[in-house]
């Protein structure tokens, strides 16, 4: 098994820890935004996890298109639909960690949205791929 295929594996098994951190923080903020809570500490961790996991993936995934750029594969136009929705995700990951700095009053709800609509850019990402979900 070469590098490539590991690297590959990586990627693909990330994105379940990926959905976790999203699926936990969309539950935590959307409590939080219908409760009304104040700001917690738990309120920038959940989201900094999310958004590193993605970058972690989205470096993974450049690594692999690299290198197999590299070995004479080419890159097919389902695969640059996928960094280009995959990229997108991870600048949206990163929109709470600038909102939790500023002290807003709608912190809880416009992160719930924010990774409500990464997951959903995540979910369209990934089925984009010819093995969607599946592998």
């Amino acid at each position: 098994m070469d590098i490539t295929t590991i690297l590959l594996y990586a990627h693909s098994g990330l994105r379940w820890l990926i959905v976790l951190a999203a699926f936990l923080s969309i539950l935590f903020f959307g409590y939080g935004w219908l409760a009304k809570k104040k700001n917690a500490k738990i309120a920038r961790i959940l989201p900094a996890a999310y958004s590193g996991l993605v970058d972690t993936q989205v470096l993974l995934g450049i690594i692999v298109i690299i290198l197999s750029l590299a070995s004479g594969l080419s890159l097919a136009r389902y695969k640059l639909e996928h960094i280009s929705v995959m990229i997108l995700v991870a600048v949206i990951g990163h929109l709470p960690a600038r909102w939790s700095k500023s002290k807003k009053a709608n912190l809880y709800r416009n992160t719930f949205l924010a990774l409500l609509f990464s997951l959903v850019l995540v979910y369209l990402g990934v089925s984009v791929l010819p093995s969607g979900w599946r592998g």
